[in-house]
């Protein structure tokens, strides 16, 4: 990872013992999802501790011998959201009830940005393609599914069909639960997943128009390599585990570090996860992703979360001492 550069940017070496809960997390578990994909990490230093994880049976010594907790802070307050894997019905074809399709990546895309969200569901530029995947029943859903970038559709004529991101079009994501703030409708703590979903289904004129205030229109593909019991893909192409998962910003923490997350609010939250995971609103040194898991629970578990608290990535022992200033160190 090379260092994102900013005037606020700062680096402060913590030791294990200023990690509220380190001693009590199960590291047996951060180490196991660790090493689910520290062999895709291309550096030296890191491809040599994933090596080194294989052989340990004490994982608490593994992480206390080999790395430092660094406190990467950019300025912003941190804000900690979580995600899941959504599950919708649908069908391989298309009827009265099946009507709104899940798009596959046209080549156009690539040129970006392409056109918006409006403009492509509306423009007709998807017609005769062929580039149908799946059509599902909620074009509510079917907005959030985009927002998660992975889900599972419950085919009508049988089986479960697992989609993963494919691409976008390349126009910036822009929250329509602070548009629903900025126009009055409600106060930013009232705002979650099920309340603007809630919404523009009462209001479906008026939640159209909603949705297409996020320009950001998101592509799958079909995931058929991914058995049932395991968790969806996430950005470094492997399955991704139940609050064990962290999305974040690449920028700042290197995809398949440990992350020591101290997560506040109605109920904390402090575990080592690993961040595996990126995503579009995702932006900043504290700022992260929790995952919670698969279906309709974990849906709502996740969209309830908006806490503050502390995020601390381990960084192998040269690479996190080579982040401070000549004179700190």
């Amino acid at each position: 990872m090379a260092p994102a550069f900013s005037s606020e940017l700062s680096y402060k070496i913590l030791s294990f013992g200023d990690l509220s809960g380190w001693s009590e997390d199960d590291h047996n578990a951060a180490l196991d999802v660790f090493r689910n994909t520290c062999g895709d990490m291309k550096d030296p230093d890191w491809r040599s501790l994933c090596a080194a994880s294989r052989d340990q049976s004490d994982a608490r010594a593994f992480f206390e011998l080999f790395f430092r907790p660094v406190l990467i802070e950019d300025g912003k307050d941190a804000l900690f959201t979580g995600y899941f894997e959504p599950e919708l019905d649908g069908s391989r074809y298309r009827s009265s009830r099946f009507r709104y399709p899940v798009y596959a990546y046209p080549r156009e895309a690539a040129n970006k940005p392409w056109l918006t969200r409006r403009q492509i569901l509306q423009g007709g530029a998807m017609a005769g393609r062929g580039l149908e995947i799946a059509y599902v029943d909620d074009p509510v859903e079917l907005f959030f599914l985009q927002i998660q970038g992975s889900g599972r559709i419950r085919l009508d004529e049988g089986g479960v069909l697992r989609v993963g991101y494919a691409g976008a079009n390349g126009h910036p994501y822009r929250s329509i639960g602070q548009e629903l703030v900025r126009r009055g409708t409600y106060e930013s703590h009232q705002v979650s997943a099920e309340v603007i979903k809630n919404w523009v289904r009462r209001n479906p004129v008026l939640g159209q128009e909603l949705l297409f205030h996020n320009p950001s229109y998101v592509f799958f593909r079909e995931v058929n390599r991914v058995p049932a019991e395991k968790g969806p893909l996430g950005a470094m192409n492997r399955s991704i585990t139940t609050l064990r998962t962290v999305a974040v910003d690449p920028k700042f923490t290197p995809l398949g570090a440990p992350v020591w997350i101290e997560k506040e609010g109605q109920s904390p939250i402090t575990r080592l996860m690993v961040a595996q995971d990126t995503g579009s609103a995702i932006k900043g040194a504290q700022r992260a992703d929790i995952f919670f898991g698969t279906g309709d629970e974990a849906g709502r578990e996740a969209g309830r979360l908006k806490d503050p608290g502390r995020m601390v990535v381990l960084l192998p022992i040269q690479r996190a001492y080579a982040l401070l200033p000549e004179s700190a160190i």
